[in-house]
């Protein structure tokens, strides 16, 4: 089934971004949403973006058109009858989706698939919202979409598996990197970047680091961003409520669970950037209640032990979604170079440092905690013992 007309629900900077993406591979796209303010904030964003990379000499003047020509502005529903596929971007609520699925299958045909780009709710509850499970994939995109090549596709246990071949040639065409990956919390990125945020704020609680010198230390190994400053960019409204979900969906398995910390921020209404205050003040830096951003604390061992910390539990992390399937080596490690840009894939990086430098810093650090939440991956013992390393 080739996809030609494209249904976008949500104008806000994802589903902007979807619709732009679509357009400029020479999808028909139609962007729904009730709001039509943000419809017009939509369409004066993309003609921004258009002007600067003309001005980048990225595109010229009849491009910038061609995209434009592509897409079209709508505030109904019903509008969106006759796409091929249709893609979900609006506010993380399961039951708020669910109800816009079902009023859209009402209208749109049979064949038409319907996808939604949430970040880690079950595919399979959505899909059972509707008459036609089998039409029902999640296709998710990093933001901004238009720059970030990752795009995870998550098949349910209903759908199809025309459904998914179809989205992923589709998301192919369109030029992205397609990993596909099981309905599981968090699918692959939102759940083996925990351990980047959680245990970095573990080692902040417990006193051993600030937040600025967990921060240099993390970047030191190639990250773009530190956590602290990532979470203070993301919102703590996002994060932290991403960290919650997956904690409650895996049963509140101690690997995952949130930080009290971050949930009191939270609560202040201190989000981040976008509230001037978060783990770092970006307004008053000389407030008597601000996280002045000291400068870092560069002791080498204590830079060594915080980074040897966080990224052995993001290699078990990664170790244990391939463990359970959730991906192939090959998806998980492209994964995280491409949808959030770490400097090295962890499985690859695993194969670095050694299976056995991963297997010991895991086991030194349960036999210190004596928690489950630093728990070697089986696969690591495994590959230990047999004297293997990662086939990527």
């Amino acid at each position: 089934m080739d996809i030609n007309k494209v249904g976008v629900i949500g104008a806000g900077t994802m589903g902007s971004g979807i619709a732009q993406v679509a357009a400029t591979a020479g999808c028909k796209v139609k962007l729904f949403d009730v709001n039509q303010a943000q419809l017009d904030k939509a369409q004066a964003a993309l003609e921004k973006i258009m002007n600067r990379l003309i001005e980048k000499g990225r595109i010229d003047t009849a491009e910038k058109s061609r995209i434009q020509s592509n897409i079209t502005y709508v505030s109904t529903v019903k509008d969106l009858a006759d796409s091929d596929l249709t893609i979900e971007a609006i506010v993380e609520n399961l039951d708020i989706k669910k109800k816009v699925f079902q009023e859209l299958e009402s209208h749109v045909s049979d064949s038409c698939i319907i996808a939604s780009n949430t970040s880690s709710l079950s595919i399979a509850s959505i899909a059972a919202s509707l008459d036609k499970p089998e039409r029902c994939i999640g296709i998710h995109f990093f933001n901004p979409a238009p720059l970030m090549k990752l795009v995870e596709v998550i098949p349910a246990v209903q759908t199809a598996q025309n459904v998914t071949d179809t989205c992923v040639a589709t998301i192919e065409n369109w030029k992205k990197v397609v990993a596909v990956a099981k309905d599981t919390p968090g699918f692959i990125v939102n759940r083996v970047a925990r351990p980047f945020y959680s245990e970095s704020l573990r080692i902040y609680e417990e006193g051993m680091a600030s937040f600025a010198t967990i921060d240099y230390a993390l970047k030191g190994l190639g990250f773009k961003m530190g956590p602290f400053e990532l979470m203070d960019y993301i919102g703590h409204d996002v994060n932290y409520v991403v960290t919650e979900t997956v904690f409650a969906a895996f049963y509140f398995d101690p690997r995952y669970k949130p930080s009290l910390t971050q949930k009191r921020l939270m609560e202040a209404g201190w989000l981040g950037r976008k509230s001037g205050r978060g783990f770092y003040d970006y307004v008053n830096v000389d407030s008597e209640h601000a996280f002045a951003k000291a400068d870092p604390v560069k002791s080498p061992e204590l830079i060594k032990e915080i980074q040897d910390r966080v990224l052995v539990m993001l290699i078990n992390e990664a170790a244990d979604a391939l463990f359970l399937n959730i991906a192939t080596a090959q998806g998980i490690d492209s994964a995280m170079t491409k949808g959030v840009n770490y400097p090295k894939g962890l499985l690859a990086w695993a194969n670095e440092k050694g299976i056995e430098w991963c297997v010991n810093g895991l086991d030194a650090m349960y036999d210190l905690y004596r928690e489950d939440r630093y728990r070697c991956s089986p696969i690591l013992r495994k590959m230990n013992a047999a004297g293997t390393k990662f086939s990527l």
